[in-house]
């Protein structure tokens, strides 16, 4: 018999704590104590078998992988990392996530990276140095085994101390830096070097033209000092001499590889009268806004102006006219990237520099002038 339930209340704290204790192993991961005590094996064993780097048996591996599963336990990444046990992410910085081009950069390294057993980490600058600096010291402290910097640069001594110093940083951390579309650096320097023809291409194009019979050519370039962008207005002014046609500074434009930018370019040098049959754009979303200006202006492309532009974008072969531009192996540049990295002990250092090639694509943008 139970006396004014003291026995009921007496048997009830026990399970109470029970549950308490139970809550509170539910409320917080669970370590590899846990998964040792469930499996009935000490910590090294389990430590053995989940880093597959020791022999154990089958009913032990049986055991320890049920315990691991029925507690939902995850390995602390990070810890492997530090002793050299697991394969460190490849991070890629860029400036701006939302540019069609960057994208396919990034696709290339999240694609070769997962071949590879590895995570891909995208980070965005929003073109700010500081940021870019914090980027990377956190991409050190995690271990990457590479990071990737993308898009051009100026290449002024200002950005050759700051990449010198991430290419030293991170090759003491066993990290590798590879600069994809960038300046490259001075001999002996721990960093590899992916880029394509900027200025091969932007000759092509240019050529494409001239040879076409156009002589006035509107080119709208990129930012100056911009790497990328001088490398094109270099390619641009190359054909022109080949070509014997005159330099005109009033028609060879600067600004951001933006649809605003090659819409108000276009429609700034067609309300001050100048006289040109063809616009080279630098990029193709430069194209898409010249050609919004030259249809406002009632000109027919290629009907009345051709125009060409560089990058080959998706949209690039469905806009009206298809566009006839320069593809760039963006896919191929961030593959790359991460295929030089992870490999390099296994290649010669004069492989830590390759120049990938463009190709010009002729769709229906470009007619003869009349």
């Amino acid at each position: 018999m139970t006396d004014n339930g003291r026995d009921t209340g007496t048997g009830a704290r026990p399970v109470e704590a029970k549950r308490k204790r139970k809550s509170a192993r539910l409320d917080r991961p669970s370590t590899i104590r846990d998964v040792a005590a469930r499996a009935g094996v000490s910590v090294a064993t389990v430590s053995r078998t989940l880093a597959g780097n020791y022999p154990v048996s089958a009913e032990t591996r049986t055991r320890v992988m049920a315990a691991v599963e029925s507690l939902h336990y995850v390995v602390n990444v990070h810890a492997k990392a530090l002793s050299g046990r697991v394969a460190g992410p490849i991070a890629l910085v860029i400036k701006d996530i939302t540019g069609p081009s960057l994208a396919h950069v990034a696709a290339g390294v999240e694609q070769e990276a997962a071949t590879r057993g590895r995570l891909s980490l995208v980070c965005s600058t929003h073109g700010d140095p500081a940021r870019e600096d914090d980027l990377v010291q956190l991409m050190r402290e995690q271990h990457a085994a590479a990071v990737v910097l993308v898009g051009g640069a100026v290449p002024d001594p200002a950005y050759q101390r700051r990449m010198a110093g991430y290419a030293e940083a991170l090759d003491a951390a066993g990290s590798r830096l590879v600069l994809c579309g960038r300046p490259p650096l001075p001999a002996g320097l721990p960093a590899t070097v992916v880029e394509y023809d900027n200025r091969g291409g932007a000759f092509q194009a240019a050529a494409h033209l001239l040879t076409a019979g156009h002589r006035r050519i509107l080119f709208l370039g990129g930012e100056p000092g911009l790497s990328s962008a001088e490398q094109r207005r270099t390619g641009y002014q190359d054909a022109l001499r080949a070509h014997a046609a005159a330099y005109v500074e009033e028609l060879d434009t600067s600004g951001l590889y933006t649809r605003s930018s090659g819409y108000l370019r276009t429609r700034d040098a067609l309300r001050a009268g100048l006289d040109f049959t063809a616009v080279f754009a630098g990029s193709d979303m430069v194209a898409l806004g010249a050609l919004a200006a030259l249809r406002e202006a009632g000109l027919d492309v290629p009907g009345d102006v051709s125009l060409v532009g560089f990058d080959d974008v998706p949209f690039a072969a469905d806009v009206s006219p298809a566009l006839t531009t320069v593809r760039v192996p963006y896919e191929e540049l961030g593959r790359t990237a991460v295929r030089l990295a992870l490999d390099r002990e296994e290649r010669l250092a004069d492989d830590d520099h390759v120049v990938l090639s463009t190709q010009l694509v002729i769709r229906q943008s470009v007619r003869s002038p009349g």
